[in-house]
């Protein structure tokens, strides 16, 4: 809770800024930010919203798997550090210059969470800096707001572990519409361990550009219940249809590649464009591990259209 003498105020600059109780807080410069909810792990370096640093690394598994929470959490021990340090470099920011430690605090993978919030919880210790855990879904959205400029968008969330539609009102973000299972990246990821589709850079990118070669459209289960969407039924069809269509020739791997990515999307433009019409919304932002596919939401005018 923010008590009423630490509303929101606005600077001098015109930037909002929150003047919180610690009083660290409210000449805030410089935030360093770690992240590693799944199989990612990066340290970022914020100035006044411009981005200094934001170095990765990615745990990537052979084709054919997925990554466990241990082994996850075993490959970020590993590189935290020399990420941290290789923001510092490229920051060209001295650990004395740091006002607040940021770190992902949920949801994601708990093994690795833990991992990154303890090394984030001794940086502060050592560096003397007040902490802030973030929540993992308003961090992608309030950075895509940031990178974009959008005013009041409705957000689709869309990753490996999310599937959300979401719009901002009465000072809360709100759901309107979600997976009523898995998500949609995970559906994606599974699939792509079907057809043994390579992890890197990632299952859906590689999905993406193997469905570009794609010439026929499979028809696949197509399932919107009112404001929510279900993948588990479309995954169980493709996993078990998958290997007897190909060995039949009935369609090749990037065809199914094509059909999957269709109709999910398809299923997302349409609760996506639902909430907009019940927001009044003219601005779409797209969110989320899933949103780095721009073929995604061709459907949407792309003048609506923030991606991050």
């Amino acid at each position: 809770c923010i008590p009423p003498s630490d509303r929101k105020r606005k600077r001098p600059d015109g930037v909002i800024s929150w003047p919180w109780s610690l009083g660290h807080f409210a000449d805030m410069t410089v935030v360093i930010g770690f992240e590693g909810s799944a199989n990612k792990i990066g340290v970022g370096i914020i100035r006044d919203g411009t981005v200094l640093a934001n170095p990765r690394r990615t745990y990537i598994t052979p084709p054919g798997q997925g990554f466990q929470p241990s082994d996850t959490a075993r490959h970020h021990r590993a590189c935290v550090l020399d990420v941290l340090q290789e923001a510092l470099q490229e920051a060209q920011i001295a650990p004395q210059e740091i006002d607040c430690v940021a770190y992902t605090k949920g949801p994601g993978m708990g093994a690795p969470l833990l991992t990154v919030a303890i090394v984030a919880r001794t940086v502060a210790q050592l560096w003397k800096k007040p902490l802030l855990g973030v929540n993992h879904c308003i961090g992608h959205i309030e950075m895509g707001r940031l990178i974009t400029g959008a005013k009041n968008p409705t957000v689709l969330y869309v990753s490996g572990g999310n599937t959300q539609v979401i719009a901002y009102s009465k000072h809360r973000y709100r759901i309107f519409g979600e997976t009523i299972d898995i998500a949609v990246g995970n559906c994606l990821d599974r699939f792509a361990r079907v057809l043994k589709i390579s992890n890197d850079p990632s299952p859906g990118y590689n999905i993406e550009q193997m469905a570009k070669k794609g010439k026929k459209f499979v028809e696949l289960p197509y399932t919107v219940k009112g404001m929510d969407v279900s993948f588990s039924g479309i995954l169980s069809y493709i996993e078990e249809a998958a290997h007897k269509m190909l060995l039949s020739g009935d369609c090749t791997s990037e065809d199914l590649c094509f059909s999957l990515q269709e109709t999910l999307f398809a299923m997302l433009v349409e609760i996506t464009e639902r909430a907009m019409a019940h927001c009044g919304s003219q601005e779409v932002l797209i969110v989320g591990g899933v949103g780095c596919t721009h073929f995604s939401l061709q459907f949407i005018p792309t003048h609506t259209v923030q991606w991050c």
